[in-house]
């Protein structure tokens, strides 16, 4: 069974934080406490990211919202950048901008490497034009 997790991007403090507490209403999550103690609501102030429950090519765990970079070994001259997200339909994706790869592909093939390179909260420049997310 994987680890659940959960971080938030401050809205306000403009950082990560990891959730120590998330309170739920009939909406589903409203607040966070963060390991410190400081109270944010959900939305508002902080965006919610869930763990994936996998990790990269270096051990670092993968959040949503992560900006990863994808080397498939086979017939792919270049690396690809994107942007982890959840789909209902799919599970974890990793958004392209004009593609998304989805967990099926990129999770479970020996011949794919991931590598978290950063964040879209504080790495937006790492992403391609089509990627950019506000």
């Amino acid at each position: 069974m994987r680890e659940i997790k959960f971080r938030a991007w401050d809205k306000y403090a403009k950082e990560m934080v990891f959730a120590k507490t998330i309170y739920f209403g009939i909406n589903g999550a409203e607040c966070i406490v963060d390991s410190s103690g400081i109270i944010g609501e959900v939305s508002s102030e902080w965006d919610l990211e869930q763990f994936t429950g996998l990790h990269d090519k270096n051990g670092q765990e993968i959040y949503e919202s992560d900006v990863v970079k994808l080397h498939v070994v086979i017939l792919s001259p270049d690396d690809k950048v994107g942007f982890i997200e959840y789909s209902p339909k799919f599970g974890y994706c990793i958004n392209f901008g004009d593609r998304i790869a989805r967990q099926e592909y990129w999770a479970a093939n020996d011949k794919h490497t991931i590598e978290v390179i950063g964040n879209i909260h504080e790495n937006k420049e790492l992403l391609d034009d089509g990627n950019n997310q506000d």
